[in-house]
């Protein structure tokens, strides 16, 4: 018997070759950058990419931001998100931009859901054995089994008209909804409003003047593909908490268990997870460790640029010790800005002499204007404005010229999502300019040791100031 050898052509495999499209990105300054990037490039890929062309320090904060000047909107693009994508959806005639900037909130609900979630706002579906914590308000948006149920009044824009109305809504794994009779949630009384799959949630930038919002809390539905006008679907909350509340719960609902895994791999790019891949028991997995996980990426973040670890010490001694009375560690903290302040101009001084301690002084209350969290001559509007778009987690801050009093300085912080003013006073003692935010009792000779001063010590402020905020250019 013979053998006859055959011999088998395989067809040629034909590499598949990804287009490139040119995007431009824009910073706070106005700046802009184009970049020549795949087609199946995310949204972090993007940040990622100009982080390291700018040489920024990667903290996960950096986002890319969908911003419609038209119509008054923007939106946080998921890191996840293809931005090929968010682009295809852009009218031709429409003048939209991305920019890329900070967003300090964009998961902080992970790290503090306490914030994010009152109580009056959430109810449940399911029976539930004593109190909720907000770590399980989580975990239940994250799972497919169950869900919480946001609710509360929001005034709605009427369809075709330019009027609102407040009405009581729900917000339901399969929708929005609303009550047609008060605050009833029986089915028969209930109207669907709107779905979120096929829709992207944004804020709203200029709603009281663009669209007659009765407040600055607006939010609204705007349909993937491109619309008019018409097709939004115009709400406004009450106050600011209420709408991050609407907007954080709408979020994890739209995309559940991949922001949870955008927030714990934040360098997966386009070999990440997607919410499709990830199979039922993960999602089971991921249920019943998103505490402890939480709990470990804190501990790590918190040892490296958190406060909590940041300790009042007394070095005094042989030994350096940790301070816990905090009676004790105020005294403390009062008594190293007064050892400051007998610094004085001396410490750039190079003589003894009162000319050169004069000029010395001159320098130092100059030299903050190099500091990026220094904001010359920006009304309270603005820095609003800019505290708001880099999220309203607590610690957020800068420094301004105060406009009411040109020889002062204002600190505006965030703090329990509202924004919040302090004036710096000028104050002179022998002959040496002083800054204080305490009537006094605490003095710097410059303002970067006002401001090291509180990122260490709360002080009278009602936190520590934690995230500056800075306006980067491209």
């Amino acid at each position: 018997m013979s053998l006859s050898a055959r011999r088998v052509t395989l067809p040629a495999i034909t590499p598949i070759v990804l287009q490139k499209r040119v995007i431009k990105v824009y910073s706070e300054d106005e700046t802009s950058r184009a970049l020549e990037v795949p087609s199946d490039i995310t949204a972090r890929d993007v940040c990622q990419l100009l982080i390291l062309k700018n040489h920024y320090i990667d903290d996960h904060s950096w986002t890319l931001f969908e911003h419609l000047p038209h119509i008054g909107l923007e939106r946080t693009i998921e890191d996840h998100e293809l931005v090929i994508e968010v682009l295809s959806n852009w009218g031709m005639e429409e003048e939209n931009k991305l920019y890329f900037r900070k967003n300090y909130a964009k998961y902080e609900f992970f790290k503090n859901p306490m914030y994010f979630f009152p109580e009056h706002m959430v109810s449940f579906a399911t029976e539930t054995n004593g109190e909720i914590s907000p770590t399980q308000i989580l975990q239940i948006f994250l799972s497919s089994s169950t869900y919480p149920e946001i609710h509360g009044f929001l005034h709605a824009k009427e369809q075709g008209k330019k009027s609102w109305k407040k009405i009581y809504f729900l917000l339901r794994r399969s929708g929005l909804y609303f009550s047609t009779k008060g605050t009833s949630k029986e089915p028969r009384h209930l109207q669907f409003f709107s779905e979120f799959g096929n829709s992207d949630i944004y804020v709203s930038l200029a709603g009281k003047k663009k669209h007659g919002a009765p407040t600055n809390y607006g939010f609204c539905f705007k349909p993937n593909k491109a619309g008019g006008p018409r097709d939004l679907k115009m709400l406004c909350a009450e106050e600011e908490q209420s709408r991050t509340c609407w907007v954080t719960a709408i979020r994890l609902l739209k995309y559940g268990m991949q922001l949870y895994q955008n927030y714990m791999h934040p360098y997966q790019g386009r070999s990440g997870c997607s919410s499709q891949s990830i199979s039922p028991m993960f999602q089971v997995l991921e249920k019943h460790t998103a505490l402890q996980e939480t709990q470990k990426m804190q501990a790590k973040i918190q040892r490296s640029i958190s406060e909590n670890s940041l300790v009042a010490m007394d070095f005094s001694g042989q030994k350096s010790r940790v301070i816990e009375n905090p009676t004790e560690a105020l005294s403390v903290a009062v008594e190293e800005g007064l050892a400051w302040r007998k610094k004085g101009c001396l410490r750039l001084g190079t003589h003894g002499s009162p000319t050169a301690s004069s000029q010395s002084c001159a320098t130092n209350m100059a030299i903050h204007r190099s500091q990026p969290w220094f904001h010359h001559k920006i009304s309270r509007e603005e820095a609003q404005r800019l505290i708001i778009q880099q999220g309203l987690v607590d610690g957020v801050f800068l420094v301004r010229d105060s406009q009411s009093n040109p020889k002062t300085f204002v600190l505006s912080m965030s703090h329990g999502q509202k924004i919040k003013h302090f004036q710096i006073i000028p104050v002179e003692d022998d002959g040496e300019m002083f800054h204080t935010l305490d009537d006094g009792h605490t003095r710097f000779t410059d303002l970067i040791q006002l401001v090291e001063f509180y990122q260490l010590n709360k002080g009278v402020l009602p936190c520590k100031l934690k995230h500056y905020c800075a306006r980067i250019a491209l």
